[in-house]
């Protein structure tokens, strides 16, 4: 049985997302992502007019007689959604926490999947994979989903993302609609992402979308004399001088030129991806991405 207190948070959390979904987010997936891709149904001896672009050259080889590949427009979709719970997510500067934000934005992508009768996973990671939730349809499916997101407990500190994206295509065969809700404070030695490989195999048999959870202290220090760092998830400390403006640039050079290169490299690879923040509501930013998906399909 679930605390008061849990369920609680659940319920306000379905509540707050609800009118999102209703209003604004369930048709612009439908129209984004419903019947977009296509399925492996039979293979029939060609007839005239079939397009021959169509045609299964093994079969027609071993038979004698021209066959056809017949595919049919997919009924359902599965929607995975990955959700990172290192440390570092469990920060914010102001706003809620990045795994707060992560939590709302799980609610609306599954409450938006299930109305179109999608099939929802989730999948927890932090250096290691440490939960999988089979894809699966239904409202108390993805309250358990939903539930998990928020309370889940990690052993891990660190993030492996080469390793979870890994597990994704081990675990889900077929095209997926994947979501990966992370800051990506991944970086491999030499300061390349260490799991562009991996994203850019799975982004070549799921459809991946970044969603980059974001905090303004990661890209500006304020002027308040001496302050202590910590890496939320090696736990190195560090003790700079807040107060000396170089610094201060210094920071903010090395922080635009990080998010630069992630841009970039997830270009590079043909990942769409999502900025949001913890002090800014995201809604603008997931209309403006569902808008450009839909003049990119031409829908």
């Amino acid at each position: 049985m679930l605390p008061k207190d849990l369920l609680d948070k659940v319920h306000r959390i379905e509540i707050t997302t609800s009118r999102l979904v209703t209003d604004v987010f369930a048709g612009q997936y439908h129209s984004v992502f419903k019947g977009r891709g296509m399925e492996f149904d039979e293979v029939r001896e060609y007839q005239m007019g079939d397009d021959i672009r169509s045609i299964d050259w093994n079969v027609t080889a071993r038979t004698g007689k021209a066959h056809i590949k017949k595919f049919v427009e997919e009924r359902e979709l599965t929607v995975m959604i990955m959700v990172d719970a290192s440390r570092s997510c469990q920060f914010a500067s102001v706003g809620q926490l990045k795994s707060k934000l992560a939590a709302e934005l799980a609610a609306i992508l599954a409450f938006s999947a299930i109305r179109n009768n999608d099939k929802v996973g989730l999948i927890m990671f932090t250096d290691g994979v440490e939960l999988f939730i089979p894809p699966r349809k239904g409202k108390s499916h993805v309250l358990r989903v939903i539930r998990e997101v928020l309370y889940f407990k990690p052993n891990g500190r660190g993030t492996n993302l080469k390793r979870a994206v890994e597990y994704l295509n081990h675990v889900i065969p077929r095209k997926a609609v994947t979501f990966v809700l992370s800051d990506f404070f991944d970086e491999a030695p030499g300061g390349q992402p260490g799991f562009k490989k991996a994203m850019s195999i799975a982004n070549k048999r799921h459809d991946i979308i970044a969603i980059t959870l974001n905090d303004e202290r990661e890209s500006a220090l304020p002027d308040c004399g001496l302050i202590e760092l910590e890496d939320a998830e090696t736990g190195a400390h560090a003790v700079i001088d807040s107060g000396n403006s170089k610094i201060r640039k210094k920071y903010a050079d090395q922080a635009q030129e990080r998010l630069a290169q992630r841009s970039r490299m997830f270009r590079s690879i043909g990942v769409d991806h999502i900025d949001v923040q913890t002090h800014i509501p995201y809604e603008k930013s997931l209309i403006a991405f569902f808008m450009q998906r839909r003049r990119r399909a031409g829908v």
